[in-house]
Formats: structure tokens, sequence, C-alpha cells
């Protein structure tokens, strides 16, 4: 059958709705399709739906009971991400449609709109970079030494640009491709030192960044098979403009026979030639050939995959901004703070801190505690350095961690196997200077979930500053890797990390210019500044030589203001008194032998009176030695002062200097451009000479 100007054809989910060629169960095995039939290993029925692969006729028609062709037209599709899913039905639809059947069971139907709200578990753009960038991490067991993320031109719309992720391990067979394409399909949850889990990344980062994505691929023959390479497109495009109501994935795959590349058929060459059609049609590039020359960059093996149509704002701009930093790529929005990004210019040990939420570059550095040896992460053609977020920290701590769960009986015991992990922490170098930087950053299998996670939330500046690193592998991450499940374990640890954080703070705040905190529990520590009035009384009542002795031990003390120089005159006076009742009892009465009582009493007063000179000397003394003090600061300030102003002097002199070197330099052009002008005027006119000798050698020669 004809079908119209653009043959299609692809792997879907087998449904009556559309003019379907079901394959032979063989067929559809190869595909790596599962129906509900289907057994796992173990007998049991598999719990993953996957999307049922077929050989589909052109999808872009509905037919009737007739087999007629209709006219059908879908409507264009947004190009901002959050409203993409407001997803429109075909205009034209088979009233008397159903599902096919295998064994009496219905097929599961997979809507092109479940690839836009399965993306949106990424509400931050740079999460989505981040799943790609594990996917080629993970395949460092297979000999990748890099991962190339950079920006192309679309050769069709030539206005908007394509996201390149791209790197050299070990490729996909025909049957991994198409596992990848499927729905939840994962073996790196089985292999060790792997990020992946879930087998949901590589659909959701890609619809995130933009609505089209295109896999090359290139396998080595492995255990005698030939070498293969394959070429995929998921495209919310064409589901969209075409109206199709179920999953659609064209693939084409090649095999190297006698050092030649063939096709490689799985169904039928009709089938085959069907979905290279549809892969040309609605990929970026202008003809068949510039398609598979993308192989031509991928040596023995690799895969790079191709992000087009690329999601925009309200604003009509890329969500995506390639031209603020020709070497990085950052994100427009809410996450992009203009004054984290002037801070970071002031404060470097706070960059990580400041630009992770809108520069991947700065993202990707600490993105993994740990690089392999010799992998490297290209960033529009030039390396990320990896980033340790310990190398920003001083003072730093290590506190070791061991995370318990309560059984049923109440008793505690450790998790997973007495797993432990050691939490590092410190203040940031840029803490002197007060800024509100803290959180706890926590990796998971050598990978970032939750970057500068801030528990303690203080009321006050408690807490600022104050930083840590630790790998939490014993705590399961969410499917988007941007958070953790919300467990018993993770609230436990997030209590722990409360209590370090406090307990870091306390002890070291004075370090970096806060008041020392006082510990509650020693009231000892924290003594009042300012002496109680009923202790003054308590000592002004207690016999002379009791007081001359506190006397003598208080004088051992600093006094620094004038105020406290009325304490010796009330002791004077307290002094006094005590005395004059003491020689009053003695005597036995006040009319006794007054000679006796005036001479303690004048014996009485030359102490008193030299208590209270050396009282005074030592708070002179002491005033006189802040007095310097504050003159040599002074002094300083002044040095300091008279080395800016010159300084700046330097400084002006080589504006100035360089003021003049411009103006030679304007002068010097100027006076080029004249003498080029004169002889560009000269050789005009030079020309207009010849073109009229020209000319009069033609009349004459007529």
């Amino acid at each position: 059958m004809e079908v119209g100007a653009t043959p299609i054809g692809m792997q879907t989910p087998v449904s009556t709705n559309r003019a379907v060629m079901d394959l032979p169960l063989s067929d559809r095995r190869s595909f790596h399709c599962y129906s509900d039939t289907e057994v796992s290993d173990a007998g049991r029925p598999c719990k993953k739906p996957k999307v049922e692969y077929a050989a589909l006729m052109p999808p872009t028609l509905e037919f009737d009971n007739n087999n007629n062709i209709p006219n059908a037209f879908a409507p264009s599709m947004c190009k901002q991400f959050w409203k993409a899913g407001d997803y429109e039905p075909p205009l034209v639809v088979n009233k008397n449609q159903s599902i096919s059947h295998l064994g009496g069971m219905d097929h599961l139907r997979v809507h092109p709109r479940f690839l836009h709200s399965n993306a949106t578990s990424h509400k931050w753009a740079l999460g989505a970079f981040a799943e790609l960038l594990d996917n080629s991490l993970d395949e460092v067991r297979t000999g990748a030494t890099y991962v190339n993320v950079d920006v192309l031109d679309n050769e069709i719309d030539t206005r908007n640009k394509m996201l390149l992720v791209e790197d050299n391990g070990g490729g996909m067979t025909p049957d991994t491709m198409r596992n990848c394409m499927s729905l939840g399909y994962s073996v790196k949850s089985k292999v060790t030192n792997t990020i992946g889990q879930y087998g949901n990344g590589f659909k959701t980062s890609t619809m995130r960044l933009g609505a089209d994505v295109l896999v090359f691929t290139r396998c080595p023959g492995q255990d005698g098979s030939s070498a293969t390479q394959s070429i995929g497109m998921l495209s919310y495009t064409f589901l969209m403009e075409t109206g199709k109501e179920d999953i659609v994935v064209p693939m084409i795959d090649f095999e190297k026979r006698g050092g030649k590349w063939e096709v490689m058929v799985k169904s039928s060459n009709a089938d085959w030639e069907r979905n290279k059609a549809t892969i040309v049609r609605w990929s970026p590039y202008s003809s068949e050939e510039r398609l598979l020359q993308q192989f031509d960059f991928l040596k023995d093996q690799g895969t790079r995959i191709i992000i087009y149509n690329l999601w925009e704002d309200e604003e009509g701009q890329l969500e995506l901004d390639f031209d603020t930093n020709k070497d990085d790529i950052q994100i427009r929005g809410v996450n992009r703070d203009p004054k984290k990004i002037e801070m970071a210019k002031h404060y470097p040990n706070s960059r990580s801190f400041l630009t992770y939420r809108h520069s991947l570059r700065s993202y990707a550095a600490i993105l993994y505690l740990r690089i392999p040896n010799g992998f490297r992460i290209i960033l529009r053609g030039k390396d990320v350095n990896h980033h340790n977020i310990v190398d920003d920290m001083m003072l730093t701590e290590k506190v070791t961690y061991k995370p318990t769960q309560t059984t049923a009986d109440g008793a505690t015991r450790n998790v997973k196997n007495q797993m432990s992990t050691e939490v590092t922490l410190g203040f940031v170098k840029d803490a002197k200077n007060h800024i509100d930087v803290q959180g706890f950053n926590v990796y998971h299998k050598n990978r970032l979930i939750k970057p500068f996670w801030r528990v303690w939330n203080a009321a006050g500046s408690d807490g600022r500053g104050v930083i840590g690193v630790l790998e939490a592998d014993f705590v399961e991450p969410a499917h988007d890797k941007q958070e953790f499940e919300r467990t018993s374990v993770l609230s436990r640890l997030e209590n722990r990390l409360i209590v370090m954080q406090k307990k870091y703070w306390s002890s070291n705040c004075q370090e970096i210019g806060y008041a020392k905190r006082c510990k509650t529990a020693s009231v000892t520590k924290c003594k009042p500044l300012v002496k109680d009035n009923s202790v003054e009384e308590h000592e002004a009542s207690k016999p002379v030589e009791s007081a001359h002795n506190e006397e003598e031990a208080n004088t051992r003390t600093v006094r620094k203001t004038r105020c406290n120089l009325s304490t010796p005159f009330k002791e004077l006076n307290a002094s006094t008194t005590n005395l004059h009742s003491e020689a009053t009892s003695a005597n036995g009465n006040e009319n006794g032998d007054g000679s006796y009582t005036i001479a303690i009493l004048r014996k009485e007063n030359i102490e008193l009176r030299q208590r209270l000179e050396s009282s005074e000397s030592v708070t002179i003394n002491n005033l006189l030695l802040d007095l310097r003090s504050e003159r040599d600061k002074n002094v300083l300030l002044e040095n300091e002062v008279i080395k800016a102003q010159k300084t700046i002097e330097k400084l002006d002199q080589e504006q100035i200097n360089l003021i003049d070197i411009f103006s030679e330099e304007r002068t010097r052009r100027c006076e080029t451009e004249e003498v080029l002008r004169k002889k560009w005027k000269e050789a005009m006119n030079t020309v207009e000479e010849l073109r009229k000798h020209i000319e009069m050698l033609e009349k004459q020669s007529h």
C-alpha cells in the first residue's frame, strides 16, 4: 500500500488501531518484547512492563473499516517543557478499534504523554545531565576513557542548537539498544561499582533536556560475534505531530561482515527501510548520508547521543544558556542568582556552593567523590577539573557514623553488615567573612545525591560556614538521584548530622570571629561580668584583715574601665566603719582612751591610702597599655593607607601610560588610514584612467 510522501516504520506496542503486521514469536522476542504471558527464568511473571515492538505501517494515519485513509492532522507541539505534556488526541480515530490480544490477555499500552510525565521527575535540568554522565562513567569497566558534552549546530533548523553526549565505552548491541529504549530495564543494579539502578535514567534525562534524541552506538564483536552498530530514535515531536497513541521507537542495525558494514535485518527488508526513512525524516540531518556520517566519530566502540529540539522557557529563549560562558552550559531562571555569581568572584573557596545550581561545569566538578584514573569529563572542548569539597575546608574533623535501626523488640542493630561512613566536616575557608554557606554533601556510590544539604536551620547565625562530606551507601536514592528515599535510616542520619554540626559549631565558632558559645551544662564556665551587690555587702561586713587579703587578690585582676575605680572607695568606707566598731568594743565604751583609737585609725588610714594609690596605679598602667596598643594599631593602619595610596598612584600612572599608548596607537592608526585612503584614491584614479584608455582603444579599433 502506498501511504504518502513519508514512509514510516518502527517498533511499537502491538495494537489493531494501526495497520499492524504481527511478527512471529521468535522475532518478537529477539526485539526484547515482553507480553503478560511471558515468564522469567524463575517461572514467575515479569513485574516490569516492557514496550512490545512490532513492525508498523505508516502511523500518521488512521484507517476506517474499509481501509480508507482519511485526512488526520495533529496540532504542533509546545516548545516549553512544562507545557509539552498537554497532548491532544488524533483528530481521526477508528471507532471500532480494539486492542490486540495474545492468549486472551490485553497488552499494556504506553501513551507518548508518559515520556513527558516521566521526565518531569527532573525538576532541575542539570540533574538530567548527571544521569547521562553516570551512564558514561559506568562504561569505565568496558574501556571508556572520556565523556564529551558539547553543543552542536542543527543542520535543518540553524537557529537552534543540539546537545552532544559521547563516550568511547563498550557501546550497545542491537538487543541492548532495545533494552535501553525500554522502560525499567536495568542490569546495572546487579553489577557492583555502577551508579545506574532503575533503568529509567536515559529516558527521563534526554526527554527533560529536549523533545527528541538520536542514539548512535557501535559495539565490537564479543565471543566470536561480529561487530554491530545501531541507530535509535526516541522522538516526542514525531509521536506528537503524527498523533500517536503508542510509543514508537524506530531503530536500524548494521553488522560488520568482511570489513564492510551490512544491513542487519530483524524482520524484513521493507521494515528496515521504513525504519531508516522515518529516522532520516525526523532527524536533524539533511540526508541519509549525513546521518550515517555520525558513525565516523566513533572508532572501534562507543555511543553518541544527540539531543535536539531543546526546550524553551516562557520568553521563547532556550532553557539552557550557551552564550554567557563559551566553556560552560548554564541554565536560566530561578536557579540563576546574580548575587551568588558576583559573590563567587570574591569568595573562590565557596564557588562550588554559589554556582553549582546554574553551572554544569561547576556541578560536574563535584558530582563524583572519586574519578577513575585516566577518565576525563570534557565540556565544550575543555576538561572539567575534578574538585574535592574537602579542599575548601579548614579546621577539619572526622567523625565515624554507624547507622542503626530499631528491631521489633526495641533493640538496635547496625544496618547492612556493619556498614559505616566517615563524615568530614569543617569550616569553609571563606567562613571568616561570615557568609551563609553551610550544608552536607552526601554521596551514594561515589555519586553526589544531595549537594550542600542544610540540616540545621538555626534562627540566628549559628551553623554558618560549616560544611561536610560523607558517602552514605546505606540509604537508597530516589529515582531521579537528586534526593534520598524518606526512610527511618535517613531520618536518623539527618538527626545525627544536626548533632555533629551543633557540636562542631559550639566548639569552634570563636575561630572565625563569632563569640564563644557557653555550654548549658556547665555554669561555672560562664561567670557574670558584673559583681553582685549582695556579694559586695557581704565582703564589706568582713573583718579588716579579711578585706585586706581579698583586696590583694583583687588587685591581680585587670580592670579596663574607669567606672571600676569606685569600688576601692566603697571598700574604704566599709573598712573604716568596721575598724571604728572594733576599736569601740576593745575599749568597752566610746568614752575610753581616745589616743589609742586615733592611732589605730591613722595607721589604717595610711594602709588604705596606699592600697587606693596602688589600685589607681594599676588601672592607669592598664589604660596606658591600651592607649599604646591603639597607637600601634593606628600606626599600622596609617602605613597600610600610605601603601594603598602608593598602589593607587602606581595604578593611576599605569592607566595614564596606557591611555598615552592608546592615544599614540589611535594617532598612528589615523595616519595609516589617511595614507591608505590616499593610495586608494590614487589607485581608483589609475583604474579610471586605464578604463578610459581601454574605451578609447576599443573605439579606435572599431
